[in-house]
C-alpha cells in the first residue's frame, strides 16, 4: 500500500508498469501538506553533492584511439523538480558555448579525403580555448575575423618517403608524415592572443587523414564561438544524463538459494549475502549502483520480496566533458545561463505588467 509520503516523494516500479509518475507537489493537493512555494524551505531541502570528478582512459570505437584523461563528473542534485534538472541537462548539451572550426580555406588537398569531408572532420575537433574570453562573431563579417572573436590555425603537411627504411612494409616506417593528426594544427595568434597561453586541439593524436608520398594538405582554419543548438561540434560535453536515486526495499527475509538468485537480479554491489542462523541472507548494501532493470520480477518466488522505487527529487547527474572545460566548470556555466534566462523572463513579465497598467 502507498502512503501519502510515498506518493509525494517516490516513483514506484512494478512488474508491468511504472506508477505514481505524475507531479503531486502543488499546494493543498493532500490534507495537511502545504506544498506552496517557500524560498526558505527550498533552501533547506536543496543541495548539490559532488560524488566524484575523475580522469579516465576510454577507447573510441569509431576512431580506434585511446582517449586518455577524459574528464567525468558525477554529482547529486536534490530538492528540485524534474523540469529544472532537465533544463540544466539541455543547457549543457546545447547552450554552453565553445570554440570550434567554422571556416576552412583549402589551398591544396591531394589526400584521399575530399575537401568538404576533411573540413567537416576538422570542425568536429575539440579546441582547448576558453570561450569566455571571446565574443560571438557577427554574421556577414570577414572569415578571418578579429582577435576578439576568431582563432586561426594552419594545417600544412606533405608526405615524403623515408629513404632510411629497408625491408619493411609498415607505412609508419616507409613514409614520413603520412598520418595527418591534430598535432599538425599550428595556432597563429592574432593581435595580443599570445597572452592567452597555449591554445590548440584537446587531443593531438586524432587522425584527420592519410597521405602517400607527394600528397599534401595545406589549409587555413578559423575557429569561432558557438553553441550546440547551432551545430553539435560546439557542444562541450560528450554525454550528460541523469537518473533518479533508486530505493530497493526487501519486504521479507530472503535466504538460501533464493538469496543467491536475488543477488544476480541486480547490478554488482547492490545486494550482498550475510551469514545468519538460517544460512545466507540477502541484504541491500548500495541501491545507488542499480539500474532498476526489474529482472527480479521474472522470478515468481521473488517478486513479492522486493519493492522498487525511485526518489522523485533526487537526481544523479553524470557529465562527461570533451576536455575543453572541466565538467564542474560546465555545470556552473549552465546554471548561470539558466539564471540569466529566469531574469530575462521576470523582466519581460514586469514589462508586460507595466504596459498593461499604463
Amino acid at each position: 500500500m502507498f502512503t501519502i509520503d510515498d506518493i509525494r516523494t517516490k516513483v514506484r516500479l512494478t512488474e508491468h508498469k511504472v506508477v505514481n509518475v505524475h507531479s503531486t507537489d502543488f499546494p493543498w493537493n493532500y490534507p495537511g501538506y502545504d506544498d506552496s512555494w517557500d524560498e526558505k524551505k527550498f533552501k533547506q531541502n536543496f543541495r548539490i553533492e559532488i560524488i566524484r570528478i575523475t580522469k579516465e582512459t576510454k577507447r573510441h570505437h569509431g576512431l580506434g584511439l585511446e582517449l586518455d584523461d577524459v574528464d567525468e563528473m558525477e554529482f547529486d542534485m536534490v530538492g528540485v523538480d524534474c523540469s529544472i534538472a532537465n533544463a540544466i541537462r539541455r543547457i549543457l548539451l546545447a547552450e554552453v558555448p565553445t570554440m570550434a572550426i567554422e571556416k576552412a580555406h583549402v589551398y591544396n588537398n591531394t589526400s584521399i579525403l575530399q575537401d568538404e569531408v576533411l573540413a567537416h572532420r576538422l570542425g568536429l575537433v575539440a579546441i582547448k580555448a576558453d570561450p569566455r574570453l571571446f565574443e560571438y562573431k557577427q554574421p556577414g563579417t570577414d572569415d578571418e575575423g578579429t582577435e576578439q572573436d576568431t582563432l586561426e590555425f594552419h594545417l600544412k603537411v606533405r608526405c615524403t618517403k623515408n629513404l632510411n627504411a629497408t625491408d619493411s612494409t609498415d607505412p609508419d616506417q616507409l613514409y614520413r608524415d603520412h598520418r595527418v593528426t591534430t598535432k599538425y594544427l599550428e595556432w597563429i595568434p592574432k593581435g595580443n592572443q599570445a597572452r592567452l597561453g597555449k591554445i590548440g586541439p584537446v587531443k593531438d593524436n586524432i587522425l584527420l587523414t592519410k597521405l602517400k608520398p607527394g600528397q599534401e594538405v595545406d589549409m587555413r582554419l578559423f575557429c569561432v564561438k558557438g553553441t550546440g543548438k547551432d551545430h553539435a561540434k560546439f557542444s562541450p560535453v560528450a554525454t550528460v544524463c541523469y537518473r533518479l536515486l533508486p530505493v530497493i526495499t526487501l519486504l521479507r527475509p530472503v535466504v538460501g538459494e533464493q538469496a543467491h538468485r536475488l543477488k544476480k537480479c541486480f547490478s554488482p554491489g547492490v545486494i550482498q549475502l550475510r551469514d545468519t542462523h538460517n544460512g545466507k541472507e540477502a541484504v541491500v548494501v548500495n541501491a545507488r549502483k542499480d539500474t532498476i532493470s526489474r529482472e527480479v520480477f521474472r522470478h515468481d518466488d521473488l517478486k513479492d520480496a522486493v519493492k522498487l522505487e525511485r526518489v522523485r527529487d533526487h537526481f544523479i547527474f553524470s557529465v562527461e566533458s570533451t576536455g575543453i572545460m572541466r565538467p564542474d566548470e560546465l555545470v556552473v556555466e549552465a546554471v548561470r545561463i539558466l539564471q540569466a534566462k529566469c531574469q530575462s523572463l521576470l523582466q519581460e513579465l514586469e514589462n508586460r505588467a507595466q504596459a498593461t497598467a499604463s
